[in-house]
């Protein structure tokens, strides 16, 4: 994997968090609040198109998320920005992709937060071919870099909660086989 260096001040493109790249072995640093969530999205059939997906900011577009990106699908230092909310009221989320997997069984990306992400931290998408089917995974840690996610507290919380089940449920609907 490249080195992508971590924050240095006044930088735009520059992480705001070091802990660049635990997202991948899922081992996640102290001091942020971590996100863990697996569900079974199908069976082994679907994984290529699960990976596809997943790998193209699909399942976030499906659930109302403007997402903008220097490129169609993820790969290790693309900027992606999110954007949550309508028209003057969306709150744009930059990020830079941390690493990428793209294999067989096991398909994803993380991101980093850059400045003016309303979170500092990163987050994970993957799918993984097991034994008993595809499961897709969300893995996070964060902490709030801005007035309003700090004033939200709890409600933050439960909306990346939210917001990774959502995620797995358009999975779901997006690698459906017809029957």
């Amino acid at each position: 994997m490249p080195f992508l260096p971590p924050c240095r001040t006044g930088d735009p493109m520059s992480f705001t968090y070091a802990e660049v790249g635990a997202t991948r072995d899922a081992v996640l640093p102290s001091g942020y609040h971590h996100l863990r969530y697996r569900t079974r999205v199908g069976d082994a059939p679907i994984m290529a198109a699960a990976a596809e997906a997943v790998l193209t900011f699909a399942p976030q577009r499906a659930i109302g998320v403007r997402v903008t990106a220097d490129g169609p699908r993820a790969v290790e230092g693309l900027l992606v920005t999110s954007g949550l909310g309508i028209a003057s009221l969306r709150i744009p989320a930059p990020c830079r992709v941390v690493w990428v997997e793209d294999t067989p069984h096991r398909a994803g990306f993380a991101y980093g937060t850059l400045a003016g992400h309303p979170e500092t931290g990163e987050e994970a998408f993957l799918v993984e071919l097991a034994d008993d089917g595809v499961w897709f995974s969300v893995i996070a840690f964060s902490r709030p870099a801005r007035w309003y996610t700090r004033a939200a507290g709890p409600i933050v919380v439960a909306f990346q909660h939210t917001y990774a089940r959502l995620l797995a449920r358009a999975l779901r609907r997006l690698v459906a086989t017809p029957r």
